[in-house]
């Protein structure tokens, strides 16, 4: 991949990988979308290397040579709240990654495509910064619901959703980044309390998505959480 020019005021994003191969992929991916990205290779080095030049967001490996991931994470968050997507191989962590104790926002699993890593960079950053990644929100697309008429929108163009689409785009959207489990999301799904099962959430947030897909590739909408939910990732959203 060619070289891009990198803007002084880029986010700076740390990646934290102790494989020379896939830090260079990532930092090559990274720059072509735009971002600044320092590789550190070593566990040892990382929690100075924060407090002396923090990041906007740090991608960390869980498995590194000195210090461990979860270790660094829990170091970090004494003193700094900046956003850390943990990158792990070992499906066994992935509870542990998602809960609170460790104070990460994200995690991806190995082996992934570089591209969905810049899909969570961009998304996170949006998230933790959202007035200095969207100096115009005006200018970038949106998702606009509008519960009086039961209609919504992306990027001004209509979306023609089924009623329980529809409540179940709501739902996720009006807490962007939240993790919502199918319990919690059938609750929100039907007011005449019929009797459904967890499949049923799996093939409305199919059509969902296909429905917001259909309007927009490159955007991640919903996201699989493993063995809990869904959530939503894309911001910013409008309720009219």
């Amino acid at each position: 991949m060619s070289e891009f020019p990198i803007d002084e005021n880029a986010p700076q994003i740390l990646i934290v990988e102790d494989e020379p191969k896939l830090g260079q992929l990532l930092i090559d991916y990274l720059r072509a979308a735009s971002y600044a990205p320092v590789l550190v290779n070593h566990g040892d080095l990382v929690v100075s290397y924060v407090r002396q030049t923090p990041p906007d967001l740090i991608l960390l490996d869980l498995m590194l040579p000195g210090t461990d991931g979860l270790t660094i994470c829990k170091e970090i968050r004494r003193f700094s709240d900046v956003p850390i997507i943990m990158v792990t191989a070992k499906i066994e962590e992935i509870d542990r990654l998602l809960g609170l104790e460790i104070g990460a926002d994200d995690y991806i699993c190995k082996p992934y495509s570089p591209r969905e890593v810049v899909a969570r960079v961009k998304t996170i950053l949006r998230r933790c910064q959202p007035k200095a990644f969207h100096s115009d929100t005006d200018n970038g697309p949106t998702l606009k619901i509008d519960e009086s008429r039961f209609q919504a929108s992306w990027n001004n163009k209509a979306l023609d959703l089924t009623p329980a689409e529809f409540r179940l785009l709501k739902t996720l959207a009006h807490e962007p980044g939240k993790v919502f489990s199918r319990e919690q999301l059938l609750n929100h799904l039907y007011d005449d309390y019929r009797v459904v099962t967890d499949r049923t959430i799996d093939s409305h947030i199919k059509n969902l998505r296909r429905k917001l897909e259909a309007l927009d590739e490159e955007q991640p909408f919903i996201r699989a959480v493993y063995g809990v939910g869904y959530r939503w990732e894309a911001y910013p959203c409008q309720f009219l």
